[in-house]
């Protein structure tokens, strides 16, 4: 999986190879960072960019000729997207950067969950032409959820026609992405005012307003800085910029709402720009480095979003993002942490799991405490396992660098560890109790989408499910069940599914068919009540029939009760009421029996052979006779569970619903229309008006623009023209619906048929949804169940 693709003649020089002496490694210059954006935003490109800049590569590749260095797979290069997040440690100036590189399509989001779990940071990009998308805001949210603390936002392909740095701005703000964005450059298209008249697209460079200088690129891509003036006399020397630019206005006034909104965040610097005598060119007099230390307090604690600027393909902007990552950032110190001492207990979280050829099972991990080493032995607290470190690694996308230590606040591989999975957390043997408390989990998505896998032989049964659970434990959002004798693969969706068999053939070599691809749909609980239901299962054991008791309050959620991820949309309580976790966290426990057989239950209805959601299910009590093996609490627990789920008959079927957005051109908005309400859909919105969440439904309000300094529409000639009435632009349209999965598994080409080959539509989950009565039928009869 990591081997065999790498280029050896692009790599120049790697300046920092290993976190070789304690004595070098200073955890407040590492940031630990994800790049995360909707497809095609820049994400690789950017990654390309930084690896030049730092002089780890001495020539860049490209998404389009399949060469970048975090693409790496096969099947990355072929389709040009990134299927899996690759991780880059990175130095720049006297800042380490671990660097994870992660996908944009929503199959891939395990990805982006993984990731975001371990970062302290994350740059976001945008794609200045479209704005705010739909998945910008899905790993937005995941970002939220998993309270990753400092971001700044990257508004890429400022190069391309239509661009606006100023209407990317508003989009932050209509879409609710945060209440205060700042802008700290300017985009300057061109260095030629007549250009600007010309509406003529392009960057040429960038104002840094904090530090006050020009960026300017050459047409050879090489980069030089100039100071601007601090006073209006000096402007009108000032050669860079003729006088006549239309940027020049602007340069003062977007300092000074730089200052004034930063000052509203700290007493300091608004005692400080009071103090200031009231000329125009005051708030030019401030020192950069004390609004470095006023803005990396503010964006630690999230109250401000740093907005950039540029093109990762020209490397324009690249600079100045990695100086601001290292400036604003959090390193390991800034967030909670446990105090760190010398010889402090190991404890990591285990955030990806990769299987190789030559290497076998690669961990990969963050460091949250202590100093792990070669040969050590540490706990896996979440499944009761010993589990011995073999090697350290630093993974440089497919290369890998050996190393003897993984300290504090740093990200590498494990190799060795053989029962360790994704989320699970790893700890000293010899720390104390406190430390052995189980690290936030990672949650996977809900799976929406199936296949059968049929051996094509009974002897390539083994080697298929062998292959399976080996893929399961690399991609957690993979879920593999057997159903009436069939093993069925369920995934993110159709792309998701197409890449697991892909795998399947080329990493694991085994010999199967695929069969046809169908929703996965969920069954509520029924409305049937039952007086007689027993708690009690009777069994034998050692010889002689024991009974065992397990009492479990079970009913719908209410409308109001939200479903545990954890457990598919339903909500497990143990008897004092608190959330259960995983039942691999509680291994060797009666409860852990308990939920184990709550999950078993759970995953196949006896009613329509679909996974359960929406149920609530509280442990009231359990019994156990002695001296009987506390693992029949697993098949007592599912049989009464069961038993309960069939006596209250089938319940309400959900579907797997999925956001849309169709762009086409006005001619053919009134088919695609009626195509969408035909198969089921929801049109919500016609026009890019609609501030829409990423499950599809409508938000209320947008953050005002009062306040924030938004950068004239003018400063990007070429977006500016947009909104005139005439031009390309008028001629789009866009749709925003929400439709079932099931009816828009092949509408990439219904769209064609429809839009003669002009429609472009982005598809994104949008979770599930109760069908009517009649639907309801149709999907039973669909599955066999009618």
């Amino acid at each position: 999986m990591f081997s065999s693709q790498w280029t050896s003649s692009k790599v120049a020089k790697i300046i920092y190879r290993a976190y070789s002496s304690s004595a070098s490694y200073v955890p407040s210059k590492v940031r630990n960072i994800a790049l995360v954006a909707h497809i095609d935003s820049g994400k690789t490109t950017l990654t390309e960019s930084i690896l030049l800049k730092s002089s780890y590569l001495s020539s860049r590749g490209t998404v389009d000729t399949g060469s970048t260095t975090t693409d790496f797979l096969p099947a990355e290069r072929e389709r040009g997207i990134t299927i899996q997040s690759a991780s880059i440690p990175v130095k720049w100036k006297n800042w380490t950067f671990n660097l994870i590189d992660t996908p944009g399509h929503a199959d891939f989001g395990m990805e982006v969950e993984s990731a975001s779990r371990v970062v302290d940071g994350a740059v976001v990009l945008i794609d200045s032409v479209e704005g705010v998308e739909a998945q910008t805001k899905g790993v937005w949210k995941q970002l939220d959820r998993y309270g990753v603390p400092t971001r700044i936002m990257f508004l890429n392909k400022l190069d391309r026609p239509g661009a606006s740095f100023g209407a990317s701005m508003v989009s932050l703000l209509s879409n609710r992405l945060h209440p205060h964005p700042l802008a700290l450059v300017l985009p300057i298209a061109s260095f030629d005012p007549l250009h600007y008249a010309q509406a003529e697209p392009g960057i040429q460079g960038l104002v840094d307003l904090v530090k006050w200088q020009v960026w300017k690129w050459d047409m050879e891509g090489k980069v030089s800085r100039h100071p601007l003036p601090r006073d209006d006399e000096a402007f009108s020397g000032f050669s860079l910029l003729p006088p006549s630019h239309p940027i020049l206005p602007h340069l003062i006034s977007a300092r000074t709402h730089l200052l004034e909104s930063l000052s509203m965040f700290s007493e300091e610097l608004m005692e400080e720009l009071l103090g200031l005598p009231s000329s125009p060119t005051a708030y030019l007099q401030v020192d950069s480095s004390s609004i470095l230390r006023h803005l990396r307090k503010a964006t630690i604690q999230n109250e401000i979003l740093p907005v950039f600027g540029g093109s990762a393909m020209k490397d324009i902007g690249t600079d100045l993002v990695m100086d601001y990552i290292g400036e604003l950032l959090a390193s390991p110190l800034d967030v909670p942490h446990d105090s760190q001492v010398a010889n402090a207990p190991v404890r990591m979280l285990a955030w990806k799991v990769a299987w190789d050829k030559k290497r076998g099972w690669m961990t990969f991990v963050r460091v949250y405490s202590g100093k792990v080493t070669r040969q050590s032995v540490v706990l896996n607290t979440n499944r009761n396992q010993r589990e011995r470190v073999s090697k350290l690694l630093l993974l440089y996308a497919a290369e890998a660098e050996e190393v003897d230590e993984l300290p504090f606040g740093s990200v590498g591989v494990i190799l060795g560890l053989k029962y360790t999975r994704t989320g699970d957390t790893l700890v000293s043997t010899s720390g104390p109790a406190s430390n052995r408390s189980v690290l936030r989990d990672i949650t996977p998505p809900p799976a929406v989408i199936a296949a059968s896998i049929i051996p094509q032989s009974h002897s390539d049964l083994e080697p298929v499910q062998e292959a399976l659970s080996a893929l399961s434990r690399t991609d957690p959002s993979v879920r593999v069940d057997v159903q009436e004798g069939q093993i069925l693969a369920h995934g993110m969706g159709a792309l998701h599914l197409e890449i697991v068999e892909g795998r399947l053939r080329d990493e694991w070599g085994v010999r199967f068919e695929l069969g046809q691809r169908r929703v996965s749909y969920r069954e509520g609980l029924g409305s049937l009540t039952s007086p007689s239901i027993s708690n009690v299962w009777q069994t034998d054991s050692g010889g002689k029939q024991v009974a065992v008791l397990v009492t479990l309050e079970v009913r719908s959620l209410e409308p109001d009760e939200k479903g545990d991820p954890i457990w598919d949309g339903n909500v497990v309580l143990d008897e004092q009421g608190q959330p259960c976790p995983s039942p691999d966290t509680l291994l060797g426990t009666p409860q852990a029996h308990i939920f184990q057989g709550i999950a078993s239950a759970l995953s196949n209805s006896p009613n329509s052979s679909l996974a359960l959601s929406h149920l609530y299910i509280k442990l009231v009590d359990f019994a156990l006779p002695t001296g009987t093996p506390i693992s029949l609490l697993t098949g007592a627990t599912a049989v009464i569970l069961r038993n309960r789920i069939r006596d209250a008959g089938i319940g309400p079927i959900l579907e797997p619903f999925v956001r849309l957005k169709i762009t086409v051109t006005e001619d053919s908005l009134g088919k695609v229309v009626k195509d969408v309400t035909e198969h089921g859909g929801e049109v919500l919105d016609l026009g890019s008006g609609a501030t829409l969440d990423a499950d599809g439904d409508e938000e209320v309000g947008e953050y005002p623009e009062d306040g924030v300094y938004i950068p004239p529409l003018s400063l990007s000639p070429s977006g500016s023209t947009d909104s005139g009435s005439s031009g390309p632009y008028r001629l789009k349209r866009s749709v925003h619906a929400l439709a079932p999965l099931s009816k828009m598994l092949d509408y990439s080409n219904r769209l064609r048929a429809l839009s003669g080959g002009h429609g472009v539509f982005e598809m994104t989950n949008a979770g599930f949804k109760e069908v009517s009565s009649m639907r309801k039928l149709e999907i039973l009869k669909e599955i066999g169940r009618a």
